[in-house]
């Protein structure tokens, strides 16, 4: 792996029990650049956990390669967000500080806990949310290089998502950390992230910066028309008016209203229409 990528993947695959069953993951190349804010981004079962438990070095690929730093400069935080119930909230930052001696950052974790949850709270009382708050805590502590979030925001409400949000594109700012994110709130995403990974039916159908597959796409509206040689994303018909997302493949001639997509434009037609987009 160059030091240009902080996570590499070649004819990455997975599959779960024996040769009849089927891949989790099935040919999958990637090569995510250093210090970007990536967001993974699939429907369920679309192969999202099964790469970052790859990334974490907690899977092995039944065919393939994915290399990652080694895992002392990694975070990785659940979805169940697994932590000791029988320790409180300041134990398991203690714990975080004692496994991470060289790296541990306590002023940061405890920026994450410290306005909203008591020291001497077991994590076993503790809500959805405040697990969470713990989960990022011990994440961000640990001063990664490479922290790979599996939906982190869920449990938490609209304002607490806001400021935690803010908080982790600040420290990964600062500090250069890569971050892989997945998740299934679009409108997190737009405005935080830089770079794309759309997986569907376990194989990748969008990788690259954000910035550019947005350039390389278009939004119309007009009559129903022809729209060769343009490939069609997917397209909706309102009487006599289409609304189309098209790869950009050639001049924009036409009766037409060129705009530029939203993220969220892109994500939901690809979503929509997983066999049309292109790795």
């Amino acid at each position: 792996m160059t030091r240009e990528n902080a996570l590499e993947a070649e004819g990455l695959g997975v599959r779960y029990g024996g040769r009849t069953r089927p891949w989790a993951l099935r040919d999958c190349d990637l090569a995510l650049p250093t210090g970007r804010i990536c967001a993974l981004v699939g429907p369920n079962g679309a192969g999202k956990s099964t790469l970052l438990a790859l990334a974490a070095g907690l899977l092995r690929p039944t065919e393939g390669r994915i290399q990652a730093p080694e895992r002392e400069r990694i975070a990785y935080v659940a979805q169940d967000k697994p932590l000791h119930p029988r320790l409180t909230v300041a134990d398991t930052l203690r714990m975080g500080r004692e496994l991470n001696p060289r790296r541990w950052d306590d002023a940061t974790a405890r920026r994450v806990v410290d306005d909203e949850l008591d020291p001497r709270a077991l994590v076993r009382e503790l809500s959805g949310g405040q697990r969470t708050r713990v989960a990022l805590a011990l994440a961000l502590g640990k001063r990664a290089e490479l922290l790979l979030l599996d939906e982190p925001m869920a449990d938490l409400d609209p304002l607490a998502r806001h400021r935690l949000m803010g908080l982790l594109m600040a420290e990964a700012a600062e500090h250069g950390t890569t971050v892989v994110m997945s998740s299934h709130i679009l409108t997190e995403l737009e405005g935080s992230c830089d770079h794309l990974l759309l997986l569907a039916g376990g194989r990748i159908r969008l990788d690259g910066a954000v910035d550019d597959l947005l350039a390389a796409h278009a939004l119309l509206t007009g009559p129903v028309t022809d729209l060769a040689p343009h490939t069609v994303i997917d397209s909706r018909t309102t009487g006599r008016q289409l609304t189309a997302l098209i790869r950009r493949e050639g001049p924009l001639d036409g009766p037409w209203d060129v705009s530029a997509p939203s993220l969220e434009d892109l994500l939901l037609a690809h979503l929509r229409h997983p066999e049309g987009a292109a790795a």
